[in-house]
């Protein structure tokens, strides 16, 4: 067995993978996920196959995020899962990790030192499309505000996953939350292999992430199911969402290796559960 760097082309196969595992990635990640840390991302092959995966994207001197751990079900089983876990938690150096697990892996996490510290529920459904007055499409010149928004919100940098996941595309838009002082939140949606998910959404309350949800779902008024990935401590957003027709589909334990970021009650989804 070999362990490596992905290429940009074996990263759009392992999303193809975590496609194939319910994961439902958005339409055009790849690009945004690879900028994050062009080293971060690692597969094994056999004989020269790639038969297992995973991320340790470094965001920012301090922290890191895991996400995209997946080996090919007919290799499942025989440790070799394992050995590239090892390998990938070495790019992160001396760095706070971070991570989605679900249900089935969080215990073999924890024998690694991850840490629980809270969850993560998926709710997806249908909602009301409606925009508002305050509630715009993001420009070049917001995006220092939106850095700073999102740095407080977490408790970490990541500018170079958000300058890219924040640019326009043909299947993913950022509306900004205006203020008269300037941009006090905003949300990401982006098209899926089924609906579309929006994350981040970063705002001061949940009413109003509940009115950037609705303006960002008249974005893509035809893509069916809204997904939103909500910290289960976020009780009033969630409430929100279930009293308009969504329902839980999945959830996962946000742990930690190392001290958690601080983070703040601004964080109403991550951006996505591979990068966080």
């Amino acid at each position: 067995m070999t362990i490596r760097t992905m290429t940009p082309a074996e990263l759009d196969s392992v999303i193809d993978w975590a496609a194939g595992e319910g994961w439902n990635p958005g339409l055009e990640d790849a690009a945004a996920f690879l900028v994050a840390d062009p080293g971060g991302f690692f597969v094994s092959l056999q004989d020269g196959v790639p038969i297992a995966a995973i991320s340790v994207v470094n965001h920012s001197p301090d922290f890191a995020f895991l996400g995209l751990y997946i080996c090919r079900p007919e290799w499942r089983g025989k440790g070799l899962g394992l050995a590239l876990w090892d390998h990938a938690l070495l790019h992160a150096g001396s760095r706070v990790i971070g991570l989605d697990g679900v249900a089935a892996q969080q215990a073999n996490y924890a024998k690694s030192g991850f840490v629980r510290s809270g969850a993560t529920r998926r709710l997806e459904g249908r909602i009301g499309q409606e925009g508002s007055a305050d509630i715009r499409p993001m420009t070049s010149a917001d995006l220092p505000a939106l850095l700073a928004l999102d740095e407080r919100a977490n408790g970490y940098t990541r500018p170079a996953f958000l300058v890219v996941w924040l640019q326009e595309m043909k299947t993913r838009q950022t509306l900004v939350l205006e203020a008269p002082g300037g941009p006090v939140g905003f949300a990401t949606i982006r098209l899926c292999r089924s609906g579309a998910k929006i994350g981040p959404i970063v705002a001061p309350d949940a009413a109003a992430a509940l009115r950037l949800i609705r303006a960002a779902a008249g974005l893509f008024p035809d893509c069916g199911a809204i997904i939103v990935d909500v910290p289960d401590s976020n009780t009033a957003l969630s409430g929100m969402l279930e009293a308009a027709g969504m329902v839980e589909t999945f959830a996962t334990a946000r742990m930690y290796k190392g001290t958690p970021p601080p983070g703040s009650a601004l964080l109403h989804a991550p951006a996505t559960l591979e990068l966080g």
